[in-house]
Protein backbone atom coordinates (compact mmCIF):
# COMPACT_ATOMS: atom_id res chain seq x y z
CA UNK A 1 0.00 0.00 0.00
CA UNK A 2 1.34 3.78 -1.22
CA UNK A 3 0.50 6.39 1.42
CA UNK A 4 1.19 9.94 1.05
CA UNK A 5 1.69 12.07 4.14
CA UNK A 6 1.22 16.05 2.75
CA UNK A 7 3.12 18.54 4.36
CA UNK A 8 2.26 21.77 5.26
CA UNK A 9 3.85 25.26 6.73
CA UNK A 10 3.42 24.27 10.32
CA UNK A 11 2.26 20.65 10.25
CA UNK A 12 4.07 18.94 13.34
CA UNK A 13 2.13 15.29 12.72
CA UNK A 14 3.85 14.78 9.49
CA UNK A 15 6.75 12.57 10.17
CA UNK A 16 4.85 11.07 13.66
CA UNK A 17 2.12 9.65 11.15
CA UNK A 18 4.47 8.27 8.17
CA UNK A 19 6.42 6.51 10.75
CA UNK A 20 3.31 4.77 12.28
CA UNK A 21 2.18 3.78 8.75
CA UNK A 22 5.59 2.32 7.75
CA UNK A 23 5.51 0.31 11.11
CA UNK A 24 2.23 -0.81 9.64
CA UNK A 25 3.88 -1.96 6.39
CA UNK A 26 2.70 0.68 4.16
CA UNK A 27 4.91 2.57 1.83
CA UNK A 28 5.40 6.18 2.59
CA UNK A 29 6.21 8.65 0.60
CA UNK A 30 6.13 12.91 1.53
CA UNK A 31 4.79 15.11 -0.41
CA UNK A 32 4.39 19.02 -0.08
CA UNK A 33 2.04 21.23 0.08
CA UNK A 34 2.46 23.26 -3.02
CA UNK A 35 2.65 20.85 -5.47
CA UNK A 36 -0.28 20.71 -8.04
CA UNK A 37 0.05 17.14 -8.92
CA UNK A 38 0.27 13.80 -6.83
CA UNK A 39 1.60 10.14 -7.72
CA UNK A 40 -0.50 7.42 -7.52
CA UNK A 41 -1.44 6.62 -4.09
CA UNK A 42 -3.80 4.05 -2.35
CA UNK A 43 -3.90 6.84 0.89
CA UNK A 44 -3.25 10.62 1.14
CA UNK A 45 -2.97 11.93 4.79
CA UNK A 46 -3.27 15.39 6.28
CA UNK A 47 -1.89 15.25 8.98
CA UNK A 48 -2.18 17.40 12.23
CA UNK A 49 -0.06 20.49 12.88
CA UNK A 50 -0.90 24.13 13.20
CA UNK A 51 -0.51 25.17 9.66
CA UNK A 52 -0.25 28.66 8.68
CA UNK A 53 0.13 29.20 12.36
CA UNK A 54 -3.83 28.97 12.68
CA UNK A 55 -4.46 31.96 11.13
CA UNK A 56 -7.71 32.96 9.89
CA UNK A 57 -9.19 29.94 10.93
CA UNK A 58 -7.74 26.72 11.62
CA UNK A 59 -6.85 24.80 7.93
CA UNK A 60 -8.59 27.86 6.01
CA UNK A 61 -5.53 28.43 3.97
CA UNK A 62 -3.79 25.22 3.96
CA UNK A 63 -7.70 24.52 2.18
CA UNK A 64 -6.64 26.68 -0.44
CA UNK A 65 -3.62 25.00 -0.77
CA UNK A 66 -2.22 23.99 -4.70
CA UNK A 67 -2.29 20.26 -3.65
CA UNK A 68 -5.87 20.24 -2.48
CA UNK A 69 -7.33 20.60 -5.87
CA UNK A 70 -5.68 17.31 -6.67
CA UNK A 71 -6.77 15.72 -3.24
CA UNK A 72 -10.57 16.80 -4.01
CA UNK A 73 -9.55 14.81 -7.31
CA UNK A 74 -8.40 11.80 -5.94
CA UNK A 75 -11.14 11.74 -3.23
CA UNK A 76 -14.01 11.71 -5.81
CA UNK A 77 -12.08 9.23 -7.69
CA UNK A 78 -12.40 7.19 -4.55
CA UNK A 79 -8.81 7.24 -3.51
CA UNK A 80 -8.99 6.71 0.88
CA UNK A 81 -7.84 10.13 2.61
CA UNK A 82 -7.38 10.63 6.03
CA UNK A 83 -7.41 13.98 7.53
CA UNK A 84 -6.28 14.07 11.17
CA UNK A 85 -6.52 16.91 13.61
CA UNK A 86 -5.78 19.76 11.54
CA UNK A 87 -6.27 17.76 8.88
CA UNK A 88 -9.47 17.24 9.91
CA UNK A 89 -10.30 21.08 10.16
CA UNK A 90 -8.50 21.26 6.29
CA UNK A 91 -10.67 18.62 4.64
CA UNK A 92 -14.14 20.62 6.70
CA UNK A 93 -12.97 24.06 5.52
CA UNK A 94 -12.18 22.62 1.44
CA UNK A 95 -15.41 21.21 1.77
CA UNK A 96 -14.59 17.60 1.39
CA UNK A 97 -16.02 16.37 4.81
CA UNK A 98 -19.59 18.75 6.09
CA UNK A 99 -19.65 20.43 9.00
CA UNK A 100 -16.89 22.89 10.80
CA UNK A 101 -14.13 22.35 14.11
CA UNK A 102 -14.01 25.50 15.95
CA UNK A 103 -12.90 26.57 19.28
CA UNK A 104 -13.55 23.92 22.45
CA UNK A 105 -16.25 24.53 24.40
CA UNK A 106 -14.39 25.46 27.32
CA UNK A 107 -12.25 27.74 25.05
CA UNK A 108 -9.10 25.43 26.29
CA UNK A 109 -5.98 23.49 24.64
CA UNK A 110 -6.81 20.02 25.48
CA UNK A 111 -3.81 17.24 25.36
CA UNK A 112 -5.00 13.69 27.15
CA UNK A 113 -6.46 10.74 26.56
CA UNK A 114 -10.01 10.39 25.53
CA UNK A 115 -12.23 7.11 25.52
CA UNK A 116 -14.12 6.98 21.57
CA UNK A 117 -16.50 5.01 20.79
CA UNK A 118 -16.69 3.27 17.10
CA UNK A 119 -19.89 4.48 16.04
CA UNK A 120 -19.43 2.67 12.29
CA UNK A 121 -17.10 -0.22 11.15
CA UNK A 122 -18.53 0.28 7.71
CA UNK A 123 -15.31 1.93 6.02
CA UNK A 124 -12.18 0.94 5.20
CA UNK A 125 -10.95 2.83 8.21
CA UNK A 126 -12.64 1.60 10.95
CA UNK A 127 -14.11 -1.77 9.53
CA UNK A 128 -10.58 -3.44 11.71
CA UNK A 129 -12.53 -2.77 15.15
CA UNK A 130 -16.01 -4.18 16.42
CA UNK A 131 -19.18 -2.82 16.36
CA UNK A 132 -19.23 -0.44 19.36
CA UNK A 133 -16.01 -1.08 20.48
CA UNK A 134 -14.69 1.87 22.99
CA UNK A 135 -10.95 2.41 21.79
CA UNK A 136 -8.57 4.84 23.44
CA UNK A 137 -7.05 7.92 21.44
CA UNK A 138 -5.07 11.13 22.33
CA UNK A 139 -6.26 14.66 21.71
CA UNK A 140 -4.27 17.79 21.03
CA UNK A 141 -6.30 21.07 19.98
CA UNK A 142 -7.70 24.29 21.00
CA UNK A 143 -10.29 24.10 18.10
CA UNK A 144 -11.76 20.39 18.12
CA UNK A 145 -15.34 21.12 18.71
CA UNK A 146 -17.12 19.97 15.54
CA UNK A 147 -20.72 21.45 14.48
CA UNK A 148 -22.93 21.06 11.56
CA UNK A 149 -26.57 21.74 10.85
CA UNK A 150 -29.63 20.13 12.10
CA UNK A 151 -30.39 18.81 8.96
CA UNK A 152 -26.56 17.46 7.93
CA UNK A 153 -25.91 16.05 11.45
CA UNK A 154 -29.47 13.93 10.75
CA UNK A 155 -27.76 13.23 7.27
CA UNK A 156 -24.58 12.22 9.10
CA UNK A 157 -26.48 9.60 11.28
CA UNK A 158 -29.24 7.78 9.09
CA UNK A 159 -26.06 7.60 6.29
CA UNK A 160 -24.21 5.49 8.96
CA UNK A 161 -21.32 8.15 8.53
CA UNK A 162 -20.09 9.44 12.34
CA UNK A 163 -16.95 7.34 12.74
CA UNK A 164 -16.31 7.73 16.51
CA UNK A 165 -18.19 9.61 19.48
CA UNK A 166 -16.44 10.62 22.40
CA UNK A 167 -17.11 9.28 25.59
CA UNK A 168 -16.61 12.24 27.60
CA UNK A 169 -16.93 14.70 25.13
CA UNK A 170 -14.42 16.74 26.40
CA UNK A 171 -14.60 19.72 22.95
CA UNK A 172 -18.42 19.78 23.46
CA UNK A 173 -18.48 18.70 19.69
CA UNK A 174 -22.16 18.62 18.33
CA UNK A 175 -23.58 14.73 19.57
CA UNK A 176 -19.96 14.19 20.96
CA UNK A 177 -18.74 13.57 17.32
CA UNK A 178 -14.93 13.08 16.76
CA UNK A 179 -15.08 11.86 12.99
CA UNK A 180 -16.84 11.57 10.56
CA UNK A 181 -16.73 10.13 7.22
CA UNK A 182 -17.91 11.74 3.34
CA UNK A 183 -20.33 10.96 1.22
CA UNK A 184 -18.46 8.18 -0.57
CA UNK A 185 -17.00 7.03 2.84
CA UNK A 186 -13.58 7.16 1.84
CA UNK A 187 -12.81 10.68 3.33
CA UNK A 188 -12.73 10.66 7.07
CA UNK A 189 -11.79 13.21 9.33
CA UNK A 190 -11.25 12.66 13.06
CA UNK A 191 -10.21 15.02 15.99
CA UNK A 192 -8.06 12.24 17.86
CA UNK A 193 -4.38 10.96 16.96
CA UNK A 194 -4.05 7.35 15.79
CA UNK A 195 -0.63 7.69 14.88
CA UNK A 196 -0.23 8.65 18.38
CA UNK A 197 -1.42 5.35 19.87
CA UNK A 198 0.43 2.88 17.36
CA UNK A 199 3.09 1.42 19.90
CA UNK A 200 2.44 0.01 23.40
CA UNK A 201 5.74 2.22 24.71
CA UNK A 202 4.27 5.30 24.12
CA UNK A 203 0.56 4.65 25.39
CA UNK A 204 -1.33 1.72 23.30
CA UNK A 205 -1.76 0.53 20.17
CA UNK A 206 -5.44 0.90 19.35
CA UNK A 207 -4.53 3.69 16.63
CA UNK A 208 -2.67 1.09 14.98
CA UNK A 209 -5.50 -1.35 14.34
CA UNK A 210 -6.93 1.48 11.85
CA UNK A 211 -3.29 1.89 10.19
CA UNK A 212 -2.75 -1.64 9.83
CA UNK A 213 -6.22 -2.03 8.60
CA UNK A 214 -5.60 0.54 5.99
CA UNK A 215 -2.30 -1.39 4.71
CA UNK A 216 -3.96 -4.59 4.50
CA UNK A 217 -7.34 -2.97 2.96
CA UNK A 218 -5.91 -0.50 0.53
CA UNK A 219 -2.71 -2.95 -0.50
CA UNK A 220 -4.93 -5.74 -2.16
CA UNK A 221 -7.03 -3.02 -4.54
Amino acid sequence: MHAGVITFPGSNCDRDIAVALAAAGAKVERLWHAEPTLPRLDLIVLPGGFTYGDYLRCGAIAARAPVMAEVARRAAAGVAVLGICNGFQILAEAGLLPGAVISNAGLRFICRPVALEVATTASVFTSGYAPGQTIGLPIAHHDGCYVCAPDELKRLEDEDRIAFRYLDNPNGSQAAIAGVLGPGRNVLGMMPHPERAADALTGGTDGMTMLRTLVEALGQR
